[in-house]
């Protein structure tokens, strides 16, 4: 008889599935940064805009773009002039930095070096890449830069570009600091006197993609004990209209969406909800889940407990955690916003996090469409590799044959064959140089066809050339788990351990 602690063969026999497990495509899954153990969560909350909320990106640009000019117009800027551009939707990305002083708009790696970047819509040059941002040390944080990190953001950067083109072909002067300062103050009026979103309140499939799989995915978590609450910044009469587009009548067992969550919150001013002690309150009378009651009502202090059912807006996070009645490494907050939802609930509080990444579908694609690219890129890394070990011998061979040749000369003795040594390796220094500039150029063709692939402009979000790109280093730092969308947690056990892949140091590879 075997002992007990004879060690199983791998694969275990016996216990195998009667089918093979379907793998999650690898589009939808859940990518994980820290490991986490759902069995650990007691409560999860959700973010709206960009989270259970999918915008269709190229919809929303246009009308904010569309917002934004009309704005400026209304500022004075020549209706000629900017009704006549051409507003490339696809330019901006998450993650850049605008330079207000020279209207550059740039791409960072996670050492806040600058790679590559454009001036209006024409592509900077190396030499003016070098001479502007590598010679001093780049402070994204001061008030020259601008960091672009949300969606939201993108028109803004796309209208700056192109306005930018139009008016530097025109030869007129540029003021690039105010130019920005007008266009972000003309969409942040948009947004505050509902030019866009009463336009996508009215019009919410044009602009809203409804996850058949969101009512599913929460009501999983909430099968498994979870408790669910929304923390939003728009305010109730968006997010009841927006929330009941989401997941009204999508399931019979709840009657309206806020029978989906314990807790909701509206107006949450994040990221100063993780920051500052402001009040929590509870609107006396706002319809009820099913419809009916009147609207609005009166804010009063919110006491313990928090009520199932209730309206409640601001708060603070020190509160939350106490009228959740739970630790905040106890609670998994999911949300799209690296500053407001992911990296400000990091820095203040213990908070697990999920980032949403609505391009991260593309990403993947992307990134598995470049498999071969990648082996390539590989081999002619290894091959550089080689060539530098050999040029280095090479190197090495030839300083010791010239001080042999002068130790030579000093002795008066003939030198002939040392000199025909001498040539031999200097030719080889220079057929191996030869070499290397044919693998760079090649690494330097592959490099930009893989880049395309991810985007025309900007390349891969999460990458900037071999290295992280800043924002994915924010996203690695801050977010614990990411994906691209919530229902992708569908396709998991509510408690699943998400473990992260072992994290190897270059010495280790």
């Amino acid at each position: 008889m075997a002992s007990s602690s004879t060690q199983l063969e791998l694969p275990i026999t016996g216990i195998h599935p009667p089918f093979e497990p379907t793998p999650i495509p690898r589009a939808r899954r859940v990518f994980v940064n820290r490991n986490l153990k759902m069995d650990d969560i007691d409560w999860v909350g959700f973010d709206m805009d960009y989270t259970l909320a999918i915008y269709i990106q190229p919809e929303m640009d246009r009308l904010s773009i569309d917002a934004t000019v009309k704005k400026l117009i209304e500022r004075g800027y020549p209706e000629a002039v900017l009704r006549g551009i051409q507003y490339p939707i696809d330019f901006a990305v998450r993650g850049l930095l605008v330079d207000k002083r020279y209207g550059n708009i740039l791409k960072m790696d996670r050492f806040k070096v600058v790679h590559h970047g454009y001036h209006g819509l024409r592509e900077l040059t190396r030499d003016e890449v070098r001479s502007l941002y590598h010679q001093k040390k780049i402070r994204p944080a001061t008030s020259r830069y601008h960091w672009v990190d949300t969606l939201y953001a993108l028109s803004e950067v796309t209208v700056y570009a192109a306005i930018i083109e139009k008016l530097d072909s025109m030869g007129e002067p540029v003021d690039y600091d105010k130019l920005f300062s007008d266009i972000r103050e003309s969409i942040d009026e948009a947004h505050r006197d509902g030019t866009i979103l009463d336009e996508v309140a009215s019009n919410l499939p044009k602009y809203i993609e409804r996850d058949a799989l969101l009512a599913q995915t929460l009501h999983k978590l909430r099968s498994a004990g979870k408790k669910l609450f929304l923390l939003t910044n728009s305010r109730w009469a968006y997010t009841e209209k927006m929330m009941t587009y989401l997941l009204g009548g999508a399931m019979p067992e709840y009657p309206s969406f806020r029978h989906y969550f314990d807790v909701i919150v509206v107006a949450a001013s994040k990221p100063a909800f993780f920051q500052e002690r402001r009040p929590l309150h509870v609107r006396d009378s706002v319809s009820k889940p099913n419809g009916q009651g009147a609207a609005g009502g009166e804010l009063r202090p919110a006491t313990m407990p928090l009520e199932r059912g209730k309206i409640y807006e601001g708060g603070n996070l020190q509160d939350c955690e106490k009228f959740l009645a739970t630790t905040g490494d106890r609670v998994l907050y999911v949300g799209d916003h690296i500053y407001g939802d992911i990296l400000r609930s990091k820095k203040e509080s213990v908070w697990r996090t999920v980032m949403i990444i609505q391009e991260m579908e593309a990403e993947v694609i992307a990134h598995e469409s470049c498999r071969e690219e990648h082996v390539l890129l590989h081999d002619y890394e290894e091959r550089r590799e080689q060539l530098e070990d050999e040029l280095r011998y090479y190197q090495q061979s030839y300083k010791a044959i010239v001080r042999q040749l002068e130790e030579a000369k000093e002795q008066k003795t003939t030198a002939s064959t040392l000199e025909a040594e001498r040539g031999r390796i200097k030719r080889s220094v220079e057929r191996i140089r030869g070499q290397m500039r044919v693998v760079d150029a090649e690494l330097l063709r592959l490099e930009r066809d893989v880049s395309k692939r991810f985007h025309p402009y900007w390349g891969s979000l999460l990458k900037e050339g071999s290295e992280t790109s800043s924002f994915g280093d924010q996203v690695e730092e801050y977010a614990c788990l990411y994906t691209s969308r919530v229902s992708n947690l569908n396709q998991y056990s509510p408690l699943q351990f998400f473990r992260s892949p072992r994290d190897l140091m270059p010495h280790e590879l």
